[in-house]
């Protein structure tokens, strides 16, 4: 009988132990319900793993990824199955204002910067206190700008939009004249000018604003009766100038197009503080495909106009994107946001050097003056590292820049689009250090050419 008894308690006392380590082993992590992280990291990691050559890219999303054989995605100029051909004649695309030039910083932090997002992850239209924004996005923007010190957020409403872009538009309806339609407002801006204000209001065709041109023509002949929106870029796209307003008057509101106003881009002589200010994380993260700006705005009336324009567009910012810039703008506020704005300035600084060696030989090219002033951030002189160079064919023969760099292959974006001289042609600098390189190469032969 005792050793029936004695069996009987070890058998249970086996099958306690084994319930135990197998509940265990489900809590922390080695269950089905802990499975599906696993397998989408491996295959993150799988994709991730292809080099390409060191030439492109492979996505989760890339062709032949869902059979299990991507293809690489080539950077331009180069061509193959693992991008390692080449292409000698190629034309270098230097119009686009790509900036994968911050790639390289994002493949380092590739594990503090990964976000797993689950089918179930904020499925309804609203967050639960029924806005669209998240508030602990909205609370590391507010910090992100104190940390850096180039905007004043206090006393400021905050809305999410896709990028700058829906938000230049979204703050032109808020600003301009809907009670006088006979009198649409007139839009305005410095030349050069970035050419979507120009372009983005003619394409809407509203009764309430109308693109008006150069801000210096209206300087000392503004109509009384008419209202006026103001853009002010600073630092300027294309020239990389710190800006300021030029109109003042009652009949006068100005938007504020800060996306450079970062330092990797402009020494940050202090915030801004301006009434409606717009920022984007294309130019601060270089995540331009992921389609997230904000504006900060103190007027209540026209944050609520805004507020209902996004609404009625697009009803908010997607959560996967607002959840993806939440884990972003975490890693950029390590160490005090220094690691990812020095990696920037030094990309960008090397890049002016290399282009500046090259160009100060030329007496056909010429390119915009930088002058140097106080970082407040990085508490040093500093002379501006912009993301597009200005440049300028000084040769009388020389009346459209953007033809002469194109038949050495090279395609900029034409100065007529920023409403300057034809002699005028922007040149990108923030693409891939392939599209960098190729673009030297091509302007060193260009300067080397002078001389034959």
């Amino acid at each position: 009988m005792t050793r029936v008894r004695s069996i009987t308690c070890m058998f249970f006392l086996i099958c306690s132990i084994t319930l135990n380590v197998l509940m265990i082993t489900l809590f922390f992590g080695g269950g089905c319900e802990k499975r599906w992280t696993k397998l989408a990291a491996e295959e993150a990691e799988n994709v991730a793993s292809i080099s390409c050559s060191g030439h492109g890219r492979v996505f989760l999303d890339s062709l032949g990824a869902g059979i299990g054989k991507p293809i690489c995605e080539c950077n331009a100029c180069f061509k193959g199955s693992d991008c390692a051909e080449f292409v000698p004649d190629c034309v270098v695309d230097a119009d686009s204002g790509d900036p994968m030039f911050l790639e390289p910083f994002w493949l380092k932090h590739a594990s503090s910067s990964a976000v797993v997002v689950p089918g179930w992850h904020r499925m309804s239209y609203e967050f639960n206190d029924c806005s669209l924004i998240s508030k602990e996005l909205k609370m590391h923007i507010r910090k992100l700008h104190a940390t850096v010190g180039n905007a004043n957020t206090d006393g400021r409403y905050m809305i999410f939009g896709a990028g700058a872009t829906q938000l230049l538009n979204a703050a032109v309806h808020s600003l301009s004249s809907h009670d006088y339609p006979s009198s649409p407002s007139r839009i305005v801006a410095s030349v050069p000018y970035y050419p979507v204000y120009k372009e983005q209001t003619q394409f809407f065709q509203s009764n309430n604003y109308k693109f008006s041109g150069e801000t210096s023509m209206l300087k000392d002949n503004m109509d009384s009766l008419s209202n006026y929106i103001e853009f002010v870029t600073s630092p300027n796209n294309p020239d990389g100038q710190l800006k300021k307003a030029v109109l003042q008057g009652p009949s006068v509101t100005t938007i504020h197009d800060l996306a450079y106003f970062w330092p990797h881009f402009t020494p940050i002589p202090a915030p801004a503080d301006e009434d409606l200010m717009v920022f984007t994380i294309s130019k601060l993260t270089g995540h331009a495909g992921s389609r997230f700006g904000w504006a900060l705005i103190k007027n209540e009336a026209v944050y609520q106009r805004m507020l209902a324009y996004m609404s009625l567009s697009t009803h908010g910012v997607p959560r996967e994107t607002q959840l993806r810039v939440l884990k972003l703008l975490k890693v950029v506020l390590e160490e005090k946001g220094r690691e990812m704005f020095e990696f920037g300035y030094e990309a960008m600084r090397s890049r002016w050097k290399k282009l500046g060696k090259v160009l100060s030989i030329s007496k056909r090219f010429s390119l915009q003056d930088l002058e140097h002033q106080n970082c407040s951030f990085s508490k040093i002189f500093r002379a501006p590292s912009p993301a597009f160079a200005w440049l300028k064919c000084e040769r009388e023969e020389d009346k459209n820049c953007f033809e002469v760099l194109k038949t050495s292959n090279i395609i900029g974006r034409e100065g007529s689009l920023f409403g300057a001289e034809s002699r005028f042609v922007r040149l990108s600098l923030v693409k891939s250090q392939d599209d960098f390189d190729l673009l030297l190469q091509r302007m060193e032969t260009l300067v080397a050419f002078e001389e034959k």
